[in-house]
């Protein structure tokens, strides 16, 4: 298969380009390390496949609106109470 033809049987078949389509997989994937863990933002660059934290934040910010950072703080496990916090136990 071509690759013209293979983008466009991608597109018609997801709605987006396979470019763009890859940076949203990478961008759930680093919202998700974001969510999960205390990876730094470096760290979750890499992992998520960016390979450079200016990447991530870019692509984050354009597609988000906000930082890896700014996310964290407003949907990072740290934000919510640990299991049994606060319980007396």
């Amino acid at each position: 298969m071509s690759e013209r033809t293979f983008i466009r049987r991608f597109r018609e078949t997801t709605g987006v380009a396979p470019g763009a389509w890859l940076v949203a997989a990478k961008v759930d994937r680093a919202r998700d390390l974001l969510e999960t863990t205390d990876l730094s933002v470096e760290q979750v660059a890499a992992e998520s496949g960016f390979g450079a934290a200016t990447t991530l934040r870019h692509h984050f910010r354009q597609r988000l609106g906000l930082s890896p950072a700014a996310y964290r703080d407003r949907f990072g496990a740290s934000g919510f109470p640990q299991p049994g916090a606060g319980s007396g136990l």
